[in-house]
């Protein structure tokens, strides 16, 4: 860990909810299998005081229809287990689904947040989008913007935000306990590591970022925001820990270096598509999840920027 102070805090956290069963949260996953993304209810079981982390709007984009299936299905889990939401948590701002924070929000409260390199990724999309002046890149429309290292509560749970870049500028990896909800940094062993070539990534930064993530004690239990089910396995697969990246992840397990997993980062990357709900996903999560305003006939619209990506 060297001098990575916020990630020898996160380690002396994790190794206290290791020893003491009542530190550690209790996880919910909800596996959205049309955008292959897990949502979380995390939660203390001493106050049931709740955490919804990286939730998922419907969206169909032939119709440019929403709909609440599987942000409802969150909702029915809260209230069927008497919990109180107090956050709202998005580890990035999503280019592969919309964020249902601010619908979650309206039915079961909670704060916003998100990490302070929002407004990076504001500054770089409200350009692309051409959102002009009204569009505000402060990070404003989030209730709270974590720093690297600050810490916070869920009930009588600690919790820790590490900023983990590289996928986009504002990836933050949020520890509760001794469970860490790593966003789109890393996959499961067998399918290896996020894409790295959205405006403002960079593998090499991303490289960083997880072998900081690895460098928390081994037995630190990984939730994922992804699983795509790597060739030969049948079933999808969000949980693991420290030491098995370590020692499996296809990508980046020890003994990779820095410059070869940026040669195979760089050499992937170029070979994948965009992901098919990018443009509506960027567009509303870096406003929090909320549709552009609606023009005067009422409606919402989203940009196209053709040849512009």
């Amino acid at each position: 860990m060297g001098n990575d102070k916020p990630v020898q805090l996160a380690a002396e956290q994790i190794a206290r909810a290791r020893a003491d069963k009542t530190l550690r949260p209790s996880i919910a996953g909800f596996f959205d299998e049309a955008t292959n993304t897990v949502s979380y209810v995390v939660h203390d079981p001493e106050t049931s005081e709740a955490a919804i982390i990286d939730s998922v709007l419907d969206y169909e984009a032939a119709s440019g229809r929403t709909s609440y299936g599987s942000a409802d299905l969150i909702v029915e889990y809260v209230t069927s287990n008497n919990l109180k939401v107090t956050w709202l948590i998005e580890t990035h701002a999503h280019a592969d689904h919309i964020s249902a924070a601010p619908y979650l929000q309206d039915k079961l409260g909670g704060k916003l947040a998100i990490g302070r390199q929002i407004v990076r990724v504001q500054e770089v999309f409200g350009k692309l989008f051409n959102a002009g002046t009204d569009f505000e890149r402060d990070g404003s429309q989030f209730d709270k913007l974590f720093e690297d290292g600050e810490t916070f509560r869920l009930g009588e749970i600690e919790g820790i935000a590490l900023h983990v870049p590289g996928h986009t500028p504002a990836d933050m990896a949020f520890i509760i306990g001794d469970a860490a909800f790593v966003g789109d940094t890393i996959f499961m062993p067998d399918f290896g590591t996020a894409r790295a070539d959205f405006p403002g990534g960079d593998a090499r930064q991303l490289f960083r970022s997880i072998r900081r993530l690895l460098s928390l004690p081994d037995e630190t239990r990984l939730f994922l925001c992804h699983d795509y089910k790597a060739p030969g396995r049948d079933e999808y697969a969000w949980e693991t820990t420290v030491r098995q990246q370590r020692e499996g992840n296809v990508h980046v397990k020890d003994g990779v270096t820095e410059d070869e997993f940026v040669d195979m980062r760089t050499a992937r990357d170029k070979t994948l598509a965009m992901p098919n709900l990018i443009m509506p996903s960027v567009q509303v999560n870096i406003r929090g999840g909320r549709l552009p305003a609606p023009e005067d006939n009422g409606v919402s619209y989203i940009k196209i920027p053709v040849n512009a990506v």
